[in-house]
């Protein structure tokens, strides 16, 4: 694990966009000892879209901290390491507006992070987020309105167990920038609240990608919105993959 220090602040903004996605398809993207975490015989995939704010190591006045926009392509999965079941995210692509986060990210916080351009504008319940990263990988764009409640071709049947889902894979899982053990952070939350979204867009270079998702495989299910979230990240144990047999 790396000498990753203990960091507070505040998730002013997370959302979440969930796709449902043919665990076939997930696990050819997965490495080991990963496999897709399914809902009704479905894999849930996604883009995490969030603003950090007053984030600091632990002890440091939240006056003192820094504030970013990112995002975070997610694949909710499940492993087992000696003899028990664990769950998280793996996180195959990072992309953050600051500078600070793209070099720290590998090196001292765990994750690799691509430069982007974000563009943002929030009213109290409408949101638009767009990215576009300086490599010309990932291009993304949400658009959406508080809603009442999850779509109906959901696999979730209410809000309460989607983010029961959501809340149980706090640690994330990332490639390292040179390869080797896969790099682990955990988010604890102090307060968890999530919402429904309607979503009126959304583009993904990721998800819209054919090559990956053949059509069919792939389809959108739910978002989700988190404000206001005191929270602290720490450093997970480093995991090796495991040689395919």
């Amino acid at each position: 694990m790396m000498l990753f220090p203990a960091m507070r602040g505040v998730i002013d903004r997370r959302i979440l966009v969930n796709y449902r996605v043919d665990p076939d398809v997930l696990a050819a993207i997965l490495p080991s000892p990963f496999r897709p975490k399914l809902v009704q015989g479905s894999g849930i995939a996604g883009i995490c879209l969030i603003r950090l704010a007053h984030l600091r190591p632990r002890g440091i006045p939240a006056f003192l901290g820094v504030s970013s926009e990112n995002a975070a392509h997610r694949i909710a999965v499940e492993w087992d390491e000696q003899g028990q079941r664990h769950e998280g995210v793996y996180i195959p692509r990072r992309d953050t507006a600051s500078r600070l986060n793209t070099w720290l990210g590998g090196r001292i916080v765990p994750g690799f992070h691509q430069h982007a351009h974000f563009r943002v504008a929030e009213q109290a319940k409408h949101f638009f987020v767009a990215l576009d990263s300086d490599d010309q990988r990932t291009h993304v764009v949400v658009e959406a309105d508080i809603a009442e409640a999850l779509p109906s071709t959901s696999v979730f049947k209410t809000v309460a167990e989607a983010s029961a889902f959501f809340e149980h894979g706090s640690i994330g899982y990332s490639p390292a920038q040179s390869g080797g053990p896969l790099q682990g952070i955990r988010l604890h939350a102090f307060n968890w609240e999530v919402v429904p979204l309607a979503i009126q867009q959304v583009e993904s270079s990721f998800f819209d990608n054919p090559k990956q998702f053949p059509p069919g495989t792939c389809t959108f299910d739910c978002a989700l919105l988190m404000r206001g979230i005191e929270h602290a990240w720490y450093g997970a144990q480093a995991l090796r993959p495991v040689p395919a047999l």
